[in-house]
C-alpha cells in the first residue's frame, strides 16, 4: 500500500485507538490517584498534557475518569467480592484497570461486556504485571456475569 492510500485509509474511518486511548490516559490518571490522592480537576489538566491526549476521544476520557472517581466506593465493593486477596494488595496499575472496566459494566451498558473486559484485558497486557492480564480477565468474568446476567448468558 502507497503512503498515499495509507493516508486516504486513515482519513476515511475514525482511528480504532481514540477510546483505548482514552482508558489508558484514564488508567494512568487513576494510578497517580491511587498513588497520591489529588483532585480530579488535577488529574485531567494533568493527562490533558500527556502527548497522545489529542489522540484519545476527549468526551469518553472526562466521563470514564469522572465516573470511576465519583463512584470509586462502590466500585471498590463491587470488585473485592471477586478477588483472592484484600484490594489494598492489589498493584496500583490492576486496580486501576479493575475501576475503569467495572465502571464500564457496571454502568455504561451501552459497551457491551466482552468489549469491557477485553479493553481491561489488553490494559493489563500492556500496562500491568506478567499474568496481571490473567487475573483482571478472571475477576471481570465474575463481576460481568453479576452486572449483567441476561448479556452474559446470551
Amino acid at each position: 500500500m502507497s503512503d498515499n492510500q495509507k493516508q486516504m485509509a486513515s482519513k476515511s474511518h475514525k482511528p480504532a485507538g481514540n477510546r483505548r486511548k482514552s482508558r489508558e490516559l484514564a488508567l494512568k490518571g487513576l494510578y497517580q490517584y491511587l498513588l497520591s490522592p489529588k483532585e480530579l480537576r488535577m488529574i485531567i489538566r494533568e493527562m490533558a498534557d500527556e502527548d497522545d491526549f489529542n489522540r484519545a476521544d476527549e468526551t469518553y476520557f472526562r466521563s470514564l475518569l469522572e465516573g470511576v472517581y465519583s463512584n470509586i466506593q462502590e466500585l471498590d465493593t463491587r470488585i473485592t467480592k471477586f478477588l483472592d486477596r484484600p484490594i489494598a494488595e492489589l498493584s496500583p496499575i490492576e486496580h486501576a484497570i479493575l475501576l475503569i472496566s467495572a465502571f464500564e459494566l457496571i454502568f455504561d451498558v451501552s459497551i457491551p461486556y466482552r468489549v469491557a473486559i477485553n479493553e481491561g484485558v489488553e490494559l493489563a497486557k500492556l500496562y500491568g504485571g506478567t499474568d496481571g492480564h490473567k487475573y483482571v480477565n478472571g475477576v471481570l468474568d465474575k463481576l460481568a456475569a453479576e452486572a449483567r446476567p441476561l448479556e452474559v448468558s446470551r
